[in-house]
């Protein structure tokens, strides 16, 4: 085994286990973290409340109505809502979340044995189940996830360097090999397995797949493409299209947001400065089109060119905050850190308002965040992952605060 990957995979368990983290700068004193924390407790303790029974999985409330729709274990979206309840165990400690947050991770650790179906296996097993044995150790919980890895790594196609991101979208569309920015956030389980099995092919699939990535999905100015679309047998690039953004050249927020943190988290795991240097310019393309209250319209260009108001997207902001006090830890210019720290807080503060908390309206932490926009689905919704995100950015940089690691133990 090449000696370099090995310190990769040193490197990644130090940062992991709360070890060797790399500097970050001063926190700005003028935001408390711990109220809103408080706040995410009891909207979950309400949400808890009020399920029929404690293994639903809530996944968004509709802008007109206070009820939550259900996940199904197995859905893209099951893994954040106990995602959730870990981070609050995480948080304060209760053995009340430990318990909430096992309840449904327990249904969920099958998903791991399941032969992929799609790329979405990371988010679920990561959030979830991933969560768990960070804060637990239980055995089976790694094996779920190390299963889940190697059920995942089925879908990459030797001759592209990427994982195929939907299988049913190869005749429905036309796409004979497709992957979606999203599937950066998936590597994730990738890198974990490879370094927690010392498991070296593993390892170089996920590199090969964000370098890749990082080749063709992004436009000059480092917007990201939502779907890069290859052929299947040479491996060759076709176009960038979108699903679920405005337009095939228009920067839909919530990709942008998936670019930032999954070049992030390739380069937590590789230390390859090309990754470092995409999140970057992911980052500050983002920054530099954002409103003046820090929270992004669900597409940038629709928002500038459309005569009619444009809903916004709480989930797309939560994500690169969280992205960012990441990254702002891993930049070598300082003032690179600062922008990068100062951005994220700020994006803290505007979802920690009242024009975006959910407080007494909803049970859920955010409101104002838009699923699908092309599909008419979960439009100015509370949705489960913008929480999830919310929360993880949260105890981020409270961890920050009492001058711990930002990636947690």
């Amino acid at each position: 085994m090449k000696r370099n990957v090995v310190v990769a995979w040193m490197g990644a368990l130090l940062l992991l286990t709360g070890c060797g983290e790399p500097s970050h700068p001063r926190v700005l004193d003028q935001f408390d973290v711990q109220p809103h924390i408080d706040y995410c407790a009891a909207q979950a303790a309400r949400t808890l409340a009020s399920l029929e029974e404690p293994t639903l999985i809530p996944n968004s409330i509709d802008a007109d109505t206070c009820t939550w729709r259900m996940a199904s274990v197995g859905s893209w979206t099951c893994g954040f809502w106990p995602g959730q309840l870990w981070y609050l165990y995480e948080a304060t400690g209760q053995e009340s979340w430990r318990e909430a947050a096992k309840r449904v991770t327990d249904l969920i650790v099958p998903v791991g044995y399941r032969r992929a179906r799609n790329h979405d296996v990371g988010f679920i097993l990561s959030t979830s189940v991933g969560n768990g044995y960070r804060l637990t150790g239980e055995p089976a919980y790694r094996d779920a996830m190390l299963a889940g890895a190697d059920s995942l790594v089925q879908l990459v196609n030797p001759a592209a360097g990427t994982m195929l991101s939907w299988p049913n979208m190869v005749k429905r569309m036309g796409w004979s090999h497709n992957t979606i920015i999203d599937n950066m956030m998936n590597l994730e389980l990738l890198f974990w397995a490879a370094a927690e099995g010392a498991n070296e092919p593993l390892y170089q699939q996920a590199f090969r797949h964000a370098e890749v990535t990082m080749q063709y999905h992004f436009r000059p100015d480092g917007s990201a493409y939502h779907v890069a679309v290859y052929d299947a047998e040479s491996g060759a690039f076709e176009k960038g299209v979108t699903h679920q953004g405005w337009q095939d050249e228009t920067m839909w927020a919530r990709g942008q947001g998936w670019a930032v943190y999954g070049f992030t988290l390739a380069y937590r795991f590789t230390q390859d400065e090309r990754f470092l240097q995409t999140a970057m310019r992911a980052a500050d393309c983002y920054l530099k089109r954002l409103p003046a209250d820090w929270v992004p319209y669900w597409d940038f260009d629709a928002a500038e060119q459309l005569s009619e108001p444009q809903p916004r997207d709480a989930s797309a902001a939560a994500i690169t905050a969280s992205a960012l006090l990441e990254l702002a830890g891993y930049v070598a210019e300082e003032a690179d850190a600062e922008r990068y720290f100062t951005a994220a807080v700020r994006t803290l503060q505007a979802l920690s308002s009242a024009d975006y908390q959910s407080r007494e309206s909803k049970s859920s932490f955010l409101l104002h965040s838009t699923g699908h926009m092309p599909r008419g689905w979960e439009i100015d919704a509370s949705i489960s992952y913008a929480d999830y995100y919310y929360l993880e950015a949260l105890v981020r940089l409270q961890r920050l605060q009492r001058n711990e690691p930002v990636l947690g133990k």
